[in-house]
């Protein structure tokens, strides 16, 4: 029966201390469960969310991605410079102009690639996932500085602008982006072949690899999908500043990890969901918002998060070894 109770409540842990969260700071804070406090929580963790969905894949999948952050900005910065100023074919003496839709596809297509080189490396020259995304984060903000000059992009007008700071049937377009990309992800982790394939990549590679699934395919995979929603990121990021920031994205990778740990993704692979992201999305974003209403000062919100997230990791690695 003990056993029976802490199942539950390691399954429910998430939604239990996001409730209790939400409790907490609702008496102490009488602006926060107002509804407007409610859409600037969600709008403010899209981007994470969009980070975390793919980061989720990739740790499923037994892997990690230190280089999504600087993947975010470099898509960003692709999609702000194609808009704002084309790009020149110099042998044929024409200036290519792009529109929205153009450029937000070049965006996704350069976060894409970007993750297909990490899975690519990882999958072909045996890198640990830690070495090549940190040298694909290097890589990353390289390419950014030389693409931007190292000034920022501006003035990108107000079509590109709707997706990050227009509002469709009274709900903020950075939320829609990301409500669909988690019911996307829900469909491609629980209803599809792939999804299975993910869990049994992470659960066992050795055994995986022995009953014939094409495992390098498999990372290939969750590694462009972690690249294309980091693109989707950069764009939302670019879209809500009007400007594509040659640093931004810095300490990303930090938060989307720490959303997909706390939502009960073990660190191991093969085991978490999409749910539990979203859930450890919202509790960064509560906690944030939460803190800042109470004023207290961002060096202790780092210090808090960096306790919870040490909390969510302790908690797993005590369920695992219990099962």
């Amino acid at each position: 029966m003990l056993k029976d109770h802490r199942e539950l409540l390691v399954r429910f842990q998430s939604l239990i201390a996001l409730a209790l969260m939400v409790l907490a700071l609702s008496l102490l804070s009488d602006t926060f469960l107002t509804p407007q406090n409610g859409w600037n929580i969600l709008r403010q963790i899209s981007v994470n969310l969009c980070l975390s969905l793919g980061m989720t894949l990739i740790i499923l999948a037994g892997g990690i991605d230190l280089s999504v952050g600087a993947v975010l900005a470099l898509s960003g910065a692709v999609a702000a410079g194609l808009l704002k100023t084309g790009v020149a074919v110099t042998p044929l003496e024409v200036q290519l102009q792009f529109t929205v839709f153009g450029a937000i596809v070049a965006g996704l297509l350069t976060g894409a690639a970007a993750g297909l080189f990490n899975g690519w490396v990882i999958t072909q020259f045996r890198l640990p996932p830690f070495v090549a995304t940190l040298g694909m984060f290097s890589i990353a903000r390289g390419l950014t500085m030389l693409w931007t000059g190292g000034f920022p992009i501006t003035g990108l007008g107000p079509d590109f602008g709707f997706l990050g700071t227009g509002v469709f049937l009274g709900i903020p377009m950075p939320v829609w982006i990301s409500g669909v990309l988690v019911g996307a992800l829900v469909v491609l982790t629980r209803r599809t072949r792939f999804g299975r394939y993910i869990y049994a990549v992470g659960g066992n590679e050795r055994a995986a690899l022995l009953t014939g699934l094409p495992v390098n395919r498999i990372k290939l995979g969750v590694y462009t999908l972690g690249g294309l929603l980091a693109g989707a990121a950069g764009l939302i990021v670019t879209a809500r500043l009007d400007s594509a920031q040659p640093n931004a994205g810095l300490g990303y990778e930090l938060d989307s990890i720490a959303a997909v740990v706390i939502g009960g993704t073990s660190l191991s692979g093969g085991r978490g969901s999409v749910v539990g992201t979203v859930l450890g999305c919202l509790i960064i974003g509560v906690l944030n918002n939460g803190l800042f209403l109470l004023d207290v000062s961002p060096f202790w919100q780092q210090v808090v998060k960096g306790f919870v997230i040490l909390a969510a990791v302790a908690i797993d690695k005590m369920s695992s070894r219990e099962t």
